[in-house]
Formats: structure tokens, sequence, C-alpha cells
């Protein structure tokens, strides 16, 4: 029986993309994979992504917002920065650690009426599910 491998998903806050990738990778890689999320500079998990998340089922209510684990982020299997200061102040990782980069939005700072942020989180969260699915069949053994 093979070790579960590791993917850490990193942004900024630790609030809405690193959360929701958290999620989605928990449901598709079941038991299949160890999944974390940690932020550069956590602010707590955003209730719109909880909200846009329960909409597809998955809750991430209980999910807290991190800093980053140097032990996770040294012996995680894949990185997963998901915003350009993420990946731009991220720790060096040792050679073995594969590093993957999202350049996505940040739903955090849409503007406008409710419908329309919200508008931005389910795109970002639609956008994060199909990148998710992607990286997981890709990794698979």
């Amino acid at each position: 029986m093979s070790k579960k491998k590791k993917v850490l998903f990193l942004c900024t806050g630790n609030s809405c993309r690193s959360q929701m990738a958290e999620g989605f990778a928990r449901t598709m890689a079941q038991d299949k994979w160890d999944v974390f999320s940690a932020g550069t500079a956590p602010v707590g998990v955003n209730p719109r992504a909880v909200q846009v998340m329960a909409e597809v089922g998955i809750d991430i209510s209980g999910q807290k917002s991190k800093a980053i684990d140097p032990e996770i982020l040294n012996s995680a299997d894949v990185v997963v920065t998901l915003c350009g200061d993420a990946y731009e102040s991220c720790p060096l990782t040792p050679p073995t650690v594969k590093r993957i980069h999202w350049p996505l939005e940040d739903p955090a700072r849409a503007t406008g009426t409710e419908e329309e942020i919200m508008a931005k989180f389910r795109a970002v969260r639609d956008e994060i599910k199909k990148r998710v699915a992607e990286l997981l069949a890709t990794l698979e053994d």
C-alpha cells in the first residue's frame, strides 16, 4: 500500500480560491489524496465562498483559514498557487515538489451589486472545479 499523495493549495488569504480548491479536491479525490490549503497571510474563510460551494453540494463551512505549515509544504507532492502574490511569495520547496500556478482572479475583490459579486464567485468556483478535475486526472498513477 503506497502512502497517499499530498496536494497543497496556496493563496494569499486562504479565504476563497484555495478553500474552494480544497473542497473540490477533497470531494473528487475521496481518500486517494491528502488535501490541504493555506495562505501567505490568512484572513478567515469568506462566507460567499462557503455559499457558492454549498450551491454545488460541497460543505466547506468547517474549513479554517491557515498559515503555511512548512512540514506540509516540504512534503507535498504538488503545490498549487492560485494567485500572483502566493506564487511570488511562496517559500522555496524541495525539487521533489511539483509547483503549479493558476492565476485566478480574486472573487473577494469583486465589486458591483450582490448579484454581480456572487456571479464572480460562481465563475471562479466553476473554473477551480474544472482545474482540480484536470489536475487530479493528470496526477493519478
